[in-house]
């Protein structure tokens, strides 16, 4: 969802660069720097020499990048010259196996080739909130990567922040509250405002559309002139399934109308009533979740977002689970490209 809620007032711009050595056995390719006053995030990885290909080098190196990963939960590949489409997808299935279709959808986007989708395609004058890909799904995305094929010719940044540090940030009686009673999501589909069920779905067909319902936990009701609403009930916090460490992982925030920016809040607002509006959050026992305690949520992610200007061919890598993302307004052109993969559905609640 497009917010702006002063999301970049903690933001840092990718300028000054301290090195660090890396020694990846015998391979002595790449050198790795972090971002001037954000120690250890997001970790830069470029070539030492020329003629240093990405693909061939990430193939040749993936337990390491698998690692780099986990510990600075996001890597910004930059210099390599990475130039298409088709390299791009490459490079995830080198790193981490097939890239994911785009399922169960929250937001439009525009598949370009394969398995690779634009950035979320809303209006470039609008910003998107922080969050976790997917973090409402009941599976979701364990990596999510990030190709600049066209930077921006103004702005368009891709703030990424480390939610270590998010959940460092939010009050113990909150996550105890949302433990307690988890997170409820509304959708409504077919208003004229969002996504489509059929797009949501990727079917025409509402017996489909029931089936993965029913096989995921999610209530739902049709409404008159085949508009739909659904509510599901998810945990806030899960378990990382590697590092066994537990993350603040929802849409609790994100898909509330409240975290929209004014004008489009205000306008949704007057023409829907609460229970049709195309996302709102509550606890898990539908009741409200108190201003408060989504100011302090919204406060929580947007301390932690640091930003860098897009350089044509750069590739950011992100843990999903450990990693957030945003997106500023810009000037066209802008072309960033996504694709995710290592779907993950946790088995276990907190």
């Amino acid at each position: 969802m497009p917010t702006n809620q002063n999301q970049q007032t903690g933001s840092l711009k990718l300028g000054n660069i301290r090195r660090k050595a890396v020694n990846v056995g015998e391979n002595e390719l790449i050198k790795t720097e972090y971002l001037h006053h954000s120690p250890n995030f997001p970790l830069v990885i470029k070539p030492a020499v020329k003629g240093v290909d990405l693909l061939t080098w990430a193939k040749n190196n993936r337990e390491f990048l698998q690692s780099e990963l986990l510990k600075y939960t996001a890597i910004l590949f930059r210099g390599f010259n990475v130039t298409s489409i088709e390299e791009f997808e490459q490079i995830i299935a080198a790193i981490c196996g097939e890239a994911l279709e785009y399922r169960y959808r929250a937001s439009p986007r525009t598949q370009v080739a394969g398995r690779i989708y634009t950035s979320t395609d809303y209006p470039a004058d609008q910003s998107i909130f922080p969050h976790n890909e997917h973090a409402y799904s009941p599976t979701f995305p364990l990596k999510i990567f990030f190709f600049c094929l066209t930077p921006p010719a103004q702005g368009g940044e891709t703030p990424i922040g480390n939610c270590r540090q998010v959940f460092a940030n939010i009050d113990p009686k909150i996550k105890e509250k949302f433990i307690e009673k988890k997170v409820m999501y509304m959708r409504n589909f077919g208003d004229g405002f969002g996504l489509p069920w059929q797009t949501v779905f990727q079917s025409t067909e509402k017996s489909k559309v029931e089936e993965y319902c029913y096989n995921n936990c999610i209530d739902f009701e049709w409404k008159d002139g085949d508009k739909l609403r659904t509510r599901q009930v998810g945990q806030a916090i899960i378990k990382h399934p590697i590092t066994e460490e537990m993350v603040w992982f929802n849409h609790a925030t994100f898909f509330h109308v409240s975290t929209l920016e004014p004008k489009i809040r205000n306008s949704l607002l007057s023409s829907f009533k609460e229970e049709d509006l195309p996302t709102n959050t509550y606890y898990g026992d539908g009741s409200v979740i108190e201003p408060e305690v989504l100011e302090h949520l919204r406060q929580a992610y947007q301390r932690q977002m640091v930003s860098f200007i897009w350089d044509k061919g750069d590739v950011l890598m992100l843990d999903n689970m450990l990693a957030i993302h945003a997106r500023n307004p810009f000037v066209p052109p802008r072309k960033i490209l996504v694709g995710m993969a290592e779907p993950y559905t946790p088995s276990v609640a907190v």
